[in-house]
């Protein structure tokens, strides 16, 4: 059972109704962790406004999934590997086998490859990375932008997964398996 209520949005008033509103206009429909984090508006929008930014970061919407989907699953994060595996399909256009793959923090390219690979050694890590690890990921040509966009994707799903994780948010999303992952 739910720990925290999930705001009905045609209920809620206030800041969270307004964040509601803009929510359900853009996905047609509130999903239940956003309707959970609307009992503060603080936490709906601090997440909103994260997400939006990191929307519009130069890694683009494809490699954010793969990280959300790695970053999930090393957390054990039911929800959120259930909506990031559907927006990743439906929204986003990812083929199922990459889905999988990255479920298991597993690139299709050495590129991608690195970028998952710096995700989970950041979780593993704690963020305290080595040079080594630094190195690689800036090797295989990622910028300096690109690096700090993949810990605030990372991060960015460390909270939700936390988040969905403590509160046990119900999945409002087709339910999708984890993949059991190893950390660094």
């Amino acid at each position: 059972m739910q720990r925290i209520e999930a705001l009905n949005p045609e209920q809620t008033t206030g800041p969270s109704k307004d964040l509601f509103e803009a929510i359900q206009s853009k996905l047609g429909m509130v999903p239940n962790m956003m309707r959970t984090m609307g009992n503060s508006p603080a936490v709906l929008g601090g997440y909103l406004s994260l997400s939006e930014s990191l929307g519009k970061s130069t890694l683009g919407g494809k490699l954010g999934e793969l990280i959300a989907l790695t970053v999930a699953n090393v957390n054990g994060c039911n929800y959120c590997n259930a909506a990031h595996s559907f927006i990743g399909e439906k929204l986003v256009g990812i083929d199922a086998n990459t889905i999988e793959n990255a479920k298991a923090g597993k690139g299709n390219d050495a590129k991608t490859q690195a970028a998952l690979t710096f995700a989970q050694v950041l979780l593993a890590k704690r963020g305290s990375v080595s040079t080594e690890d630094f190195n690689a990921v800036k090797g295989a040509g990622y910028t300096d932008a690109e690096i700090a966009e993949i810990i605030g994707h990372t991060v960015l799903n460390i909270f939700t997964n936390y988040f969905n994780n403590a509160i046990e948010v119900v999945v409002d999303f087709p339910e999708t398996a984890l993949v059991e992952t190893s950390t660094f």
